[in-house]
C-alpha cells in the first residue's frame, strides 16, 4: 500500500493547514503528519498489525479530515516552482547528477515535512538542471527552496527559482536569483 491522503484547509485567519497520512510498510506503522504550511510539521506513529488495518486506519483519517473541513487542493489550484540550477555544460557531468540527485532527495523530504508539496520531477536541458515542484504556496514553497539549498550545500550561487500557475506552465515568473537576472527560462 503506497496511498497518502494529503489534505488542507484555511482556518479562520486565513492560515493554510495540511494533514497527511500513509502507511509505512517498512516500519509497520501508520504515520500522521500535520501543521500549519511552510512550518516543520508535528508527527505521530502508530503500530499496525498489517495493511488491512493500515486502510481502515487511513480510511478513518480521511473521513475524520473531511469532516473537520479539510480537502485535497486540486493540481489546476496548485502551482509548479521550479529550481534551477545553472550548469557549466550542456547535457551536465556526473557531478551535476549527484546535484540532481542530492537536490531532488532533499527538496522531496523539505517541502514534504512543511506541507509544500512534492517534487513532481527533474531534468537537464541546455546548461540546466530543473526540478518541478507541484505546491499549494509560491512564496512559501520559494523560501523553503532557498532554505534547503543553503542548509543542504546544493551550490547556491547557481540557483534560480521561478512559478507558474499549473493551468499556465509556459508563464513562469523568476522569484528568486542568485545573479542579477531579469528573466527565466527552462
Amino acid at each position: 500500500m503506497s496511498a497518502i491522503v494529503r489534505v488542507y484547509k484555511r482556518d479562520d485567519e486565513g492560515t493554510l493547514l495540511f494533514r497527511e497520512a500513509w502507511f509505512d510498510d517498512e516500519y509497520g506503522q501508520f504515520v500522521m503528519n500535520f501543521g500549519t504550511v511552510g512550518h516543520q510539521s508535528k508527527t505521530e506513529e502508530t503500530d499496525v498489525d498489517d495493511a488491512e488495518a493500515a486502510e481502515h486506519l487511513l480510511d478513518a483519517f480521511a473521513a475524520q479530515c473531511a469532516e473537520d473541513g479539510y480537502a485535497e487542493i486540486p493540481d489546476e489550484e496548485q502551482f509548479w516552482v521550479v529550481a534551477q540550477f545553472a550548469l557549466k555544460t550542456r547535457e551536465g557531468t556526473d557531478r551535476d547528477r549527484r546535484l540532481q540527485e542530492k537536490a531532488t532527495d532533499a527538496l522531496i523530504s523539505h517541502l514534504a515535512w512543511r506541507g509544500l508539496g512534492t517534487v513532481d520531477r527533474s531534468e537537464f536541458t541546455d546548461f540546466k538542471l530543473n526540478i518541478f515542484c507541484l505546491c499549494p504556496d509560491v512564496n512559501k514553497a520559494v523560501n523553503a527552496i532557498k532554505v534547503c539549498a543553503r542548509g543542504e550545500d546544493l551550490d547556491f550561487t547557481k540557483l534560480s527559482i521561478a512559478a507558474a500557475p499549473f493551468t499556465q506552465p509556459g508563464a513562469f515568473k523568476l522569484k528568486h536569483s542568485a545573479k542579477p537576472a531579469s528573466g527565466f527560462s527552462l
